[in-house]
């Protein structure tokens, strides 16, 4: 995938406007219904969990802005069990939903439910993670998901200064201890993040400026299922045990989520760093939910990716208003996602690397927290 360059906040609410300013009026094939006739009807709504705050606040904006369009809306929390997210989109298929907004759990098991929706003509948009082996996802709005892995493993790079911020090589050549995590192997978007962070860490890797000690270099190997923190916080307990109980020391983890990094970070803790003059090695993040924007505060993770949920919501509802008005929704990729059955049009938004010298301006000032919410 070609990457996108880094967002500006700036850049970020601008993308905002136009998401509410843009749209196309061209029709679309002739299974979509004729405009207005869908006025006022149901949109089910799956999200795969409230363990993480992030999918809290995308149900809430979506529901939120689907209302103000006048829409009924059925919002679902599977609570990552997939046999309830399949029963979820089967009641709202029963409930004659006009469309579905899907972020699932694992994005191969519900083919079944989508036929089902496809023989009903509902439209599908899948949220976030792309849905894989149907040919019944209509569209797909997401996040340059390649360019926050590349955005993780700069972030790693820059706090352990090998590079330095304007992207110039930095003053420390290594070689220096990592080790590595990725997210969930059922979620599309897990390997996108771990190819992305990849593409920059290995040519360092390959000329020794890192060193992945636990020799865990692979994606199955580094991946925690469904996103688990204990998971991750027992991985790398294990890892510390087998590989630097001999007194090396871990300079920094590329993790592709703050959930993950608030478990890894506990088992470092349990192993003396953050203590007696040892800090914390880089940790990475993605998500900046709270408890790691406070830890970046507190100087333990150093970096998050702000992913804001508010403009992935206002361009779902842009989207979906425009299906079930019968109109073509505005899309920007329509080459890098193939779920194995088709290419999935997109439309992706870009991120930002968060870290203690830009939280207050980037996630304060924006308004998606509040000061006192970080206290």
């Amino acid at each position: 995938m070609k990457l996108a360059r880094f967002a500006s906040v700036g850049a970020t609410f601008a993308l905002a406007a136009a998401l509410t300013a843009c749209g196309s009026s061209t029709k679309t094939v002739d299974e979509q219904a004729a405009p207005g006739d869908n006025a006022g009807g149901l949109v089910g709504v799956t999200m795969p969990t409230k363990s993480s705050e992030r999918w809290i606040h995308d149900g809430d904006n979506i529901k939120s802005a689907l209302e103000a369009q006048g829409y009924q809306v059925d919002l679902q929390y599977a609570e990552n069990d997939i046999p309830t997210q399949v029963n979820q989109i089967e009641n709202q298929i029963t409930k004659g939903a006009k469309l579905l907004i899907v972020a699932s759990i694992d994005g191969t098991a519900i083919t079944t439910q989508l036929q089902q929706a496809a023989d009903a003509k509902i439209p599908v948009i899948a949220y976030d993670r792309l849905i894989r082996n149907s040919p019944n996802v209509d569209y797909y709005a997401t996040f340059d998901n390649f360019q926050v892995g590349v955005q993780q493993a700069t972030s790693l790079l820059t706090g352990l200064k090998v590079k330095n911020a304007d992207g110039s090589e930095g003053s420390v050549t290594g070689p220096l201890n990592i080790e590595l995590f990725a997210g969930s192997p059922d979620d599309n978007n897990a390997t996108f993040f771990f190819n992305g962070a990849m593409s920059v860490l290995q040519p360092y890797i390959e000329k020794g400026t890192l060193v992945v000690k636990s020799g865990q270099t692979d994606f199955t190997t580094a991946a925690i299922l469904r996103w688990d923190p204990a998971t991750a916080q027992k991985r790398m307990e294990d890892i510390l045990t087998s590989t630097y109980s001999s007194g090396e020391k871990v300079a920094g983890v590329l993790s592709p989520y703050d959930g993950l990094s608030i478990g890894i970070l506990s088992a470092l803790k349990s192993n003396g760093y953050g203590s007696g003059g040892q800090a914390y090695p880089i940790v990475t993040g993605q998500d900046a939910e709270v408890a790691s924007v406070k830890s970046i505060i507190a100087g333990e993770q150093h970096a998050t990716i702000y992913k804001d949920t508010r403009q992935l919501a206002a361009a779902t509802v842009k989207m979906a208003d425009a299906v079930l008005k019968g109109e073509k929704p505005e899309v920007n990729n329509e080459k890098d996602y193939d779920n194995g059955e088709k290419v999935v049009p997109a439309y992706l938004l870009e991120s930002v690397i968060v870290n203690k010298e830009n939280y207050e301006k980037t996630l304060v000032e924006s308004g998606y927290y509040t000061a006192d919410q970080l206290k």
